[in-house]
C-alpha cells in the first residue's frame, strides 16, 4: 500500500519536499533572517532575559500556537501551558513566545444548529491562521497546543506549510469518566421518544460533560490524539493524560525542551515535513482502523495528506480496513471511555501488537529519536518529579478493550467503501450489528435533518426506511455532523425496522449502531447522482458487497434529471456569509473538503 500511495504522489510529494528543504537554509536561527527593524519588532515585549537571548541569534526560539479557549472543556487546560512552555525552554538555553492563537470551536456545542455549517471549514481557518503565526520568520520550532475535532488537522495542515520546522504536538487530555457513554446514549434515545423531558436531558448530560478535557468517547477528537501518537507527532504516551495531574504538565515541559533538541542546528534536526511522510500517513491509516476511529478522517487524513504532498484516497482506507483488525472497543464501538483504553495499555499497547505482526512501519523519522515507532510502545512515569519512559504492560489490562492481534475483535478494521450509482461513500460498521450490514428499503428524500425530525416526532417514521438527506455536502452548507439523527434512527432500529441513512453530509466521529452511508460523492450540489433519488425508491445499502444502489431500471435512472437544490438559506447568518468563498472552491468530501486548490501537480 505505502509503494502504491509514494508511485502516485512521486511528483506532489518531490515537489513538496523540494520546497520545505529550500527553505531550511542554512544552519542559522531563523530570525537571523529578518533586517534590524522587523527583529527589533518581533521582541520588543519580550522579558528582559528573553530579549539577550533573541538577540543574540544564537538559541532557539520556540513558537507556541495555542487553540486556547476558557469555554470548551477540551481547551481550558492550555491556559498554563504557555508559561510552563517558557520556562522549560529557558532551562535548555532556548527562548519560547506565543506566536498566535487559532479558532476552536465544538461540534458538541453546535451540533444540529447553523454554526455547525462553519465547523469543517473551520479547520482550514485554523490552517491558515497556523500560517500567519508562524509567517514572521521568528521561530526554529513550532509547538502545536491543541485537541479537538478540526484543530488538530488545522494546526497540522498550517505547520505543514513551514515543514521545514520541527513541530510537536501538545494536547491537554481526557476529562475524568462521568456517567456511562452508553448510559447517556440511552437517555438520548428515551428523550428523542418523547419519554424524558429536557430537564432530565439536560441532567445527564452534565453528568457525561462535567469538568476539563476532551470528552471520553472515541469520537474524532480522541482519534486526533491517536493519530498524532502513531504519526510520531506526539512525545510517547502523551495522548490520553488528563488534565490538571503533574504528569500532564511534565509531559508539556518534556515538550518544549525536546523539540529545542530537534531544531537545525542540532544534530537531531527533524522538520515536520520529513516526519509527516508516505509511512506516516499509512499508519496514521492503519492505526485509525485498529481502534476503530473516527469517519472524520476519511476526510482529515487526505487533507493532511495533501498539504505534506501525499495523494491518498477512500480506495486507500478500504483497502487497509480489509487487512488490519479491529483491536480496541471503546464507546460507541464498545462500552469503555478512554480512560478504560488508557488503563488498558492504551495507543502503547495497540502499536506494539501492530508492530508485532508487521501492520505498521517501524522505521519512520518521530520527535522522539532514531529508534523511529517503538518508541511509541513505551508509556511516560514520573518518578520523584523525574520523568522517564518504560515498555507498556506485556497484556492488556482488560481484553474487552484491548486485544491481541492474534485474536483480534475483528479481522477487519470496520470501515469500508461504498460504490454504486449513487456515488462513492463511506461507511462505518465496526459498532453495527451484523444482521444490519445490509438493508433494502423505500427511500425518504429530505432536504435537511431537521425535516426527518420533524417527520419522527408527528410518527410518520415507523416503517422500514433509508433517509436519503440532500444538500448536506461541503459546497451546498460546509458539510456539517448530523449526529442529531442517531438516536431517532437508533430508535426506529431497536423497534425491529430496517433503516439506514444515506448522505453526502457527515456524521459524528461517535458514528454508531445503524448503518450510515456518508460524505456520499460527489455531493448533489455538485451534480451528484444522489440528487436522482425519490421518495419510494428502493435503495439498497450492502456494506458486506461493498454497494450503494437505488435499485430503479436503469433507462428510468439514466434518463432521471437530478434534483434542484434551493441552498440560500445555508448562506447568510451566524456569520455563514463569510465563508462563501469556501463554499465555492471546495473540493470533494474524497479529496479531502479543501478550500486551498492543491492539485495533482502540487500547483496551489
Amino acid at each position: 500500500m505505502t509503494d502504491r500511495v509514494r508511485a502516485r504522489s512521486a511528483a506532489t510529494r518531490a515537489a513538496y519536499v523540494q520546497r520545505i528543504d529550500a527553505a531550511a537554509r542554512d544552519d542559522s536561527v531563523e530570525r537571523a533572517h529578518l533586517g534590524c527593524t522587523n527583529l527589533a519588532h518581533g521582541y520588543a515585549a519580550a522579558p528582559k532575559g528573553d530579549k539577550i537571548w533573541l538577540r543574540q541569534q544564537r538559541a532557539p526560539n520556540i513558537a507556541i500556537v495555542s487553540s486556547y479557549n476558557d469555554m470548551l472543556s477540551a481547551h481550558q487546560p492550555l491556559a498554563a501551558y504557555p508559561d510552563w512552555i517558557k520556562q522549560a525552554a529557558r532551562d535548555v538555553g532556548a527562548t519560547a513566545q506565543f506566536a498566535g492563537g487559532v479558532p476552536a470551536m465544538c461540534d458538541g456545542v453546535t451540533q444540529g444548529q447553523a454554526g455547525m455549517e462553519l465547523s469543517l471549514f473551520s479547520r482550514d481557518v485554523i490552517a491558515m491562521a497556523t500560517a500567519v503565526a508562524l509567517s514572521h520568520n521568528m521561530f526554529d520550532a513550532t509547538l502545536c497546543l491543541g485537541v479537538c475535532d478540526k484543530i488538530v488537522p488545522g494546526l497540522l495542515i498550517g505547520a505543514l506549510s513551514f515543514g521545514h520546522l520541527p513541530t510537536i504536538f501538545v494536547p491537554g487530555g481526557p476529562m475524568g469518566t462521568g456517567q456511562s457513554n452508553e448510559d447517556k446514549a440511552k437517555v438520548r434515545q428515551r428523550h428523542a421518544a418523547g419519554e424524558l423531558d429536557d430537564a432530565a436531558l439536560l441532567e445527564a448530560e452534565e453528568k457525561s460533560y462535567h469538568g476539563p478535557g476532551t470528552c471520553t468517547f472515541y469520537g474524532t477528537a480522541n482519534s486526533n490524539q491517536m493519530l498524532m501518537e502513531i504519526m510520531g507527532l506526539h512525545l510517547p504516551g502523551t495522548a490520553f493524560v488528563s488534565p490538571g495531574t503533574a504528569l500532564r504538565e511534565a509531559l508539556t515541559r518534556a515538550s518544549a525542551q525536546r523539540v529545542v533538541q530537534l531544531t537545525r542546528h542540532s544534530a537531531q534536526y527533524t522538520p515536520v515535513g520529513h516526519v509527516v511522510d508516505e509511512r506516516a500517513v499509512v499508519n496514521g491509516i492503519v492505526g485509525l482502523l485498529a481502534t476503530g476511529g473516527s469517519t472524520n478522517h476519511t476526510l482529515h487524513l487526505v487533507a493532511i495528506a495533501r498539504a505534506a504532498g501525499i495523494v491518498i484516497n477512500w480506495d486507500d482506507f478500504d483497502a487497509l480496513s480489509n487487512v488490519v483488525p479491529l483491536l480496541a472497543r471503546v464507546y460507541p464501538n464498545g462500552s469503555a471511555d478512554v480512560n478504560a483504553f488508557q488503563a488498558a495499555g492504551g495507543v502503547a499497547l495497540v502499536i506494539r501488537e501492530l508492530l508485532s505482526v508487521g501492520l505498521l512501519h517501524a522505521d519512520v523519522r518521530t520527535v522522539a529519536g532514531p529508534e523511529g515507532l517503538w518508541h511509541y510502545t513505551q508509556q511516560p512515569v514520573l518518578h520523584n518529579g523525574t520523568l522517564t519512559w518504560g515498555d507498556a504492560p506485556a497484556h492488556s489490562g482488560d481484553a474487552s478493550i484491548i486485544a491481541t492481534a492474534q485474536a483480534p475483535f475483528s479481522p477487519d478494521g470496520g470501515l469500508r467503501l461504498l460504490q454504486g450509482n449513487l456515488g462513492r461513500a463511506v461507511i462505518k460498521v465496526s459498532a453495527v450489528k451484523p444482521a444490519h450490514s445490509v438493508v433494502e428499503a423505500p427511500a425518504l428524500v429530505l432536504r435537511d435533518q431537521h425535516e426527518l425530525q420533524e417527520a419522527y416526532h408527528r410518527g410518520e417514521l415507523h416503517r422500514d426506511l433509508v433517509a436519503v438527506v440532500l444538500g448536506q455536502g461541503p459546497r451546498a452548507n460546509g458539510m456539517p455532523e448530523l449526529h442529531a439523527l442517531t438516536p431517532l434512527l437508533t430508535n426506529l432500529q431497536d423497534q425491529g425496522f430496517k433503516v439506514a441513512l444515506v448522505t453526502d453530509g457527515r456524521m459524528s466521529g461517535a458514528s454508531g449502531k445503524v448503518p450510515a452511508a456518508i460524505h456520499v460523492t460527489p455531493e448533489v450540489l455538485a451534480g451528484g447522482p444522489l440528487g436522482k433519488v425519490r421518495t419510494g425508491d428502493l435503495i439498497r445499502l450492502d456494506a458486506d458487497a461493498g454497494t450503494l444502489n437505488a435499485l430503479v431500471p436503469e433507462a428510468e435512472w439514466v434518463a432521471r434529471a437530478p434534483i434542484e437544490l434551493d441552498v440560500s438559506h445555508y448562506q447568510v447568518g451566524t456569520g455563514r456569509e463569510l465563508f462563501a468563498g469556501m463554499r465555492q472552491r471546495v473540493s470533494g468530501a474524497e479529496q479531502g473538503a479543501m478550500t486551498f486548490g492543491w492539485t495533482e501537480q502540487g500547483e496551489t
